[in-house]
């Protein structure tokens, strides 16, 4: 097999491919895979930043923060940031990916559900804190609420034994480039919608909006120093939870 033929040169390395054609290729097999499938979500970054709002920074940050991937996770920035995750979908408990690289790679990940016994302890001390559901959303609510999230092993986010990755890659690494760009890929998805969060860890955030929507009216209540009917018109709601 001669040289230009081969995915491999004389000395046993792939030959160079600069970026801008790795990223002709990903919008060519983008292309190609939505003949098929219209429903396909490539994940843009524009910026430099892969996160913006704190509910995507708090993924990532949360994925640093464990050994088993600190160094590792890096590898698949270039990836994210150069549009090689040329699908991303994110269900309960589940997501999966396909990443553009010598050929179309498919990653799978699984993140366990959310224990019930820690999220009984999590709800009570997240709806008394909350301000609005629009500001829970946003990322923007007290400090000691985001602490409380972001608790190492304790808080809402998952932590490694709790993420199960499969990639169709060869490399046999824990976290390989691939599947390190599409965790990467699940926070620049929290920056568009951060219930997003809440599907993928199997947390029913009707469940805390209720809890919330309960705090909020005993305190509005106690504060009136009368009791009434829990009875309020939906625009009363509205403008209380930001829904």
């Amino acid at each position: 097999m001669s040289w230009k033929n081969s995915r491999y040169n004389n000395w046993g390395y792939a030959p160079y491919v600069s970026v801008a054609e790795k990223q002709e290729k990903a919008q060519k097999l983008i292309a190609r895979l939505r003949k098929t499938n219209p429903n396909l979500a490539p994940v843009v970054i524009e910026g430099r930043k892969l996160a913006k709002t704190w509910w995507g920074l708090a993924w990532d940050k949360n994925l640093e923060n464990y050994a088993d991937y600190a160094n590792r996770i890096g590898r698949g920035s270039a990836y994210l940031k150069n549009g090689f995750v040329v699908d991303l979908q994110i269900n309960a408990g589940k997501v999966t990916g396909i990443v553009s690289g010598s050929e179309p790679y498919t990653v799978q990940i699984g993140i366990d559900r959310m224990a019930d016994a820690r999220w009984k302890q999590l709800l009570p001390q997240c709806a008394q804190r909350i301000g609005s559901v629009g500001e829970l959303t946003e990322g923007k609510f007290p400090e000691d609420l985001k602490d409380l999230f972001m608790g190492k092993g304790s808080g809402l986010f998952p932590s490694p034994r709790e993420i199960h990755v499969d990639c169709s890659c060869p490399d046999y690494a824990v976290l390989c480039k691939h599947a390190a760009a599409v965790l990467y890929g699940v926070g620049a998805r929290f920056d568009q919608d951060p219930l997003l969060f809440f599907k993928l860890r199997g947390i029913p955030f009707e469940e805390l909006l209720a809890k919330a929507l309960d705090a909020r009216m005993n305190s509005m209540l106690k504060n009136a120093g009368k009791r009434t009917k829990r009875v309020m018109e939906t625009d009363d709601l509205s403008e209380i939870f930001g829904i």
